[in-house]
């Protein structure tokens, strides 16, 4: 069977037990903080099984895209040189949320791995694990499956402390958690491993294939388990790994997958495989590819993938991951010998094995060949900066072992690569601190672990049994029922004035902060008291909303009418509207690859992050403000309505990657009609305004980039488009004021001014010249001799940082073979300058004089052995720093 069909006929299967196939969620996880990227199949369900998102179906399967290589789920180091490491994996799973437990489970999967229709598995290849206390999964397997007791190994606490084992899985220190059972495969006795359990379970003959992990009891703060009264299955089967043993082979990159991509990678590099496939044919097993191809065929699949759910390389968080992953896979192809750009032509590839189950590589790749062509180009540029840097520090070097700092600072900042400075090394008869380099990298490796360390009390998280019912779309106010009232994390009755709470009720007129909209704001009251509504969120189907009670008191189960801030809510729904609009419009301008990547919708202003590779000039931002403003002039009718996901589809609306959406979506249709297609339409549950014209006026106020390859506008509506538009028109009237000028004269007056500046400069500059000349000959008749050096040390006032170059370059050119230091004063700043002539440079570098003179005065500085410059405050240290200058030379 391909790895294609493997995925077919589990997702297949448990269709037939009554389970409903769920499509893979994005690799960035949705609303969940405690993960860099989606890594298991259960990253979508988790709130379903805390208990606060309710699904109308309690089984589930999938084929989970997953990431491992940030945080601490980090596989990155090892891809390419073991068996099964990948920095991308597919993860097989089916859930049960409250319906089957232990028996279901076990019993699907030993049908699905051995049944003649199924997989076919050979049983006598099959042995289970068990939690070692967990005597109902060893009878299951035991006295209902027929595993004999030595094909079932019982797996205690191996991790230090109670119930840390291999076979016991805990969301966090507290939450859901329980015992888990595993499958291995026994590949062979050609092959070294042993059982688990046993001194050699490393060994790669008994390979886990599939974890079944049953959360059976609520972990609390003070370490006791708490049966759930709805136990949940959780399982994973990697894809890679149950395809290898069908195809029977012991390396995930000999599956018929990665030997496509390994093929197709060796041809775009241009590697001469016809050997290895020479041996391959002798011996029947598939190509041996070397490391590096597999680490381009693994990159490939990660950051392809990565791209299409609208991560972008950058150098921090999940771009800075990304970053690493493709100029780790383009250093690797380099080593192989490509040139040229190269990485983003393995997205062909990829789709052909994998873009029927993710149609998204294909969808997106004008915007995925971009953004690899764009970082393979950044990173060329990368090394060129890095082999400067690098020929700097050497000048610098005492002694023949470039410190581990230096290199790592390289390799961490730069990103140049550590075997290519140890390459150069080499050539210069040097060598790297290894060891010290090392020390850097474990110091990295540990902040990346604290940083994946996320300390999540799961039961402190608000919990309510039901949904809001949510009456805000025609509405600002309704009559309510108190739920449930949360005081200081603890579910109480009551609340009393000054009590700041959240308070749950059973329908509401308040939006709840969703898809970038803010959440309401606004008052409950009744008769015993009045709440001031701050905030509103959503916890599962219920809404949250947070305040402080103002007057009197409220008690649960209390009746209250609920006024939402109307104006606050017409504004934001103004915004909101304008917003799909812009969309559109940036589409319509820039094109088609415009994609959202985030948005802030409040009263005041509007935010939209989209992706696009350059700044939008400002025609172009005038031509998105003049078709957002035609279609407000229309006034065309604003439509919703609810659909099947599938219908929306087929209508053309506009989804979001990493947005989850149920099976019926409601669809926002709005603007001038096209062929018979609306000029916006996209799946959205936030308030919105009746007709376009409602919207008033648009008005941008900021274009700018916020990450590689993402621009952010923010823009304004309404009356705040007016204050704009008036506050631009009061700048003018001010500028033409200053400038004497008519209003219509305002640019030629401006243009004249700034071309009378430029010439006063240029004359303040021949100035400036004559003055350094004229200081040059004064300060050189100051040279002594330090150190059997002419040296002249000298402090002028009134220098800023460029006249004092400027009064330097005069100054050398009149002294030569000797070691100038000068120090400009101007008003609270000091500038440093240094040059030493290159026959002094062996014992003296000016970059040394300038590193001690910052750092004795507090500030930063340095260069090269024969020209430095710096600067720092000006302290009551400076005098006797200066002053000590001299004697320092002469120990040099």
């Amino acid at each position: 069977m391909t790895s294609a069909e493997i995925r077919e006929a589990f997702l297949s299967y448990f269709e037939s037990q009554g389970h409903t196939r769920v499509a893979s969620s994005s690799l960035v996880p949705a609303n969940d903080p405690t993960l860099l990227f989606t890594n298991a199949g259960m990253n979508q369900f988790k709130d379903c099984f805390l208990g606060l998102e309710k699904r109308d179906y309690t089984r589930a399967t999938t084929s989970q895209k997953c990431v491992r290589a940030g945080g601490k789920h980090n596989d990155l180091d090892n891809v390419g040189y073991t068996a099964r490491h990948h920095t991308f994996f597919e993860m097989l799973g089916n859930f049960s949320f409250g319906d089957y437990f232990k028996r279901d489970a076990l019993h699907f999967a030993w049908d699905f791995l051995t049944g003649e229709k199924w997989l076919n598995l050979p049983k006598d290849k099959l042995y289970a694990t068990v939690y070692h206390t967990d005597d109902e999964a060893y009878d299951i397997w035991n006295k209902e499956i027929g595993l004999t007791p030595d094909r079932i190994i019982r797996i205690g606490d191996n991790k230090g402390e109670k119930y840390a084992s291999d076979n016991f899985w805990a969301m966090g220190d507290t939450g859901p958690c329980g015992p888990c059972s595993e499958i291995f495969f026994d590949h062979g006795d050609h092959i070294w491993g042993g059982l688990p359990g046993t001194p050699e379970e490393d060994g790669d003959r008994f390979i886990e294939i599939w974890n079944n992990v049953f959360m059976q009891f609520n972990r609390t703060a003070d370490g006791v388990l708490h049966p759930l009264p709805a136990p949940s299955v959780d399982t994973g089967m990697g894809l890679e790994r149950i395809s290898a043993v069908l195809q029977h082979v012991n390396s995930n990159y000999e599956i018929d997958l990665f030997q496509h991509l390994l093929k197709a990678a060796s041809e775009i590099i241009g590697v001469d495989t016809t050997a290895l496939e020479a041996t391959a044919n002798e011996t029947g097993k598939p190509v041996d590819y070397p490391a590096s191809l597999k680490v381009v065929a693994d990159h490939a699949r990660s950051c392809c993938f990565l791209i299409a759910d609208g991560v972008n390389p950058s150098n921090e968080g999940r771009g800075y991951v990304l970053r690493r992953i493709i100029r780790r896979a383009v250093r690797h192809g380099n080593k192989m010998g490509a040139t040229g750009t190269f990485f983003y032509k393995m997205l062909q590839p990829l789709i052909e094995v994998m873009g029927e189950a993710y149609p998204e590589l294909a969808e997106r790749r004008a915007v995925i060949e971009a953004s690899l062509i764009r970082e393979e180009e950044l990173f060329a540029k990368t090394l060129e900066q890095g082999l400067k840097l690098l020929e700097g520090e050497l000048a610098n070097l005492k002694g023949k072992i470039i410190p581990g700092e230096t290199v790592f600072k390289l390799y961490d900042t730069y990103g140049f690569p550590t075997d290519l400075t140890a390459d150069i090394a080499r050539e210069r008869d040097l060598e790297i601190d290894e060891a010290g380099f090392e020390v850097e990298m474990a110091a990295q490796r540990q902040r990346a672990r604290d940083a994946g360390k996320f300390a999540v009390d799961y039961n402190s998280i608000v919990k309510v049994e039901g949904e809001t019912q949510f009456d805000g779309y025609d509405a600002t106010n309704g009559q309510g029922q108190i739920l449930a009232i949360y005081k200081d994390g603890e579910q109480v009755e009551e609340v009393n004035e000054g009590d700041e709470a959240l308070i749950v009720l059973n329908q509401t007129p308040f939006y709840a902060e969703s898809g970038g909209q803010i959440g309401d704001t606004g008052i409950f009251k009744n008769e015993t008291g009045i709440f001031e509504v701050q905030d509103t969120k959503k916890s599962g189907g219920a809404f949250v909303h947070q305040g402080i009670v103002t007057m009197g008191s409220l008690k649960a189960t209390q009746n209250v009418e609920a006024i939402v801030k109307a104006d606050i809510r017409e504004a934001t729904s103004r915004n909101h509207s304008a917003t799909h609009l812009l969309h559109a419009a940036l589409r319509q301008v820039l094109g088609e690859h415009v994609q959202q990547k985030g948005s802030l919708v409040a009263s005041d202003v509007l935010r939209f992050d989209f992706a696009n590779d350059q700044p939008v000039t400002f025609e172009q931002l005038q031509q998105v403000e003049r078709i957002v403003n035609a279609e407000i002039i229309a006034n065309t009718a604003v439509e919703t309505e609810l659909l099947e996901i599938e219908a929306a589809k087929e209508k053309g609306a506009m989804m979001l990657f990493g947005e989850k959406y149920g099976d019926e979506v409601r669809v926002l249709s709005m603007g001038s009609i096209k062929d018979e297609k609306n000029f916006s339409i996209e799946l959205c549950g936030g308030i919105h305004v009746k007709r376009t014209g409602d919207i008033g006026l648009f008005k941008i106020t900021s274009e700018g980039g916020v990450a590689a390859g993402v621009r952010r506008i923010e823009a304004v509506t309404g009356t705040k488009a007016v204050e704009a538009v008036q506050k631009a028109d009061s700048e003018i009237n001010h500028i033409n004021a200053l400038l004497k000028a008519q209003k219509d004269q305002t640019v030629e007056k401006v243009e004249a001014t700034v071309e009378h500046a430029h010439q006063l400069q240029k004359q303040i500059e021949q100035l400036n010249q004559k003055l350094a000349n004229f200081l040059a000959s004064d300060l050189i008749n100051q040279a002594q001799e330090i150190a059997s050096r002419k040296t002249l040390i000298a402090t002028v006032k009134g220098q800023d940082a460029k006249s004092l170059r400027h009064l330097h370059d005069s100054v050398k050119s009149k002294l030569d073979n000797a070691v100038i230091v000068l120090i400009g004063v101007d008003a609270d700043k000091v500038s440093l300058i240094a040059s030493v002539a290159k026959e002094f440079t062996g014992n003296i570098k000016a970059g040394d004089i300038i590193k001690h003179l910052a750092t004795e005065l507090g500030g930063k500085g340095g260069g090269k052995p024969d020209l430095a410059q710096g600067g720092a405050p000006l302290n009551e240290k400076f005098d006797q720093v200066i002053a000590a200058l001299p004697a320092w030379l002469e120990s040099k």
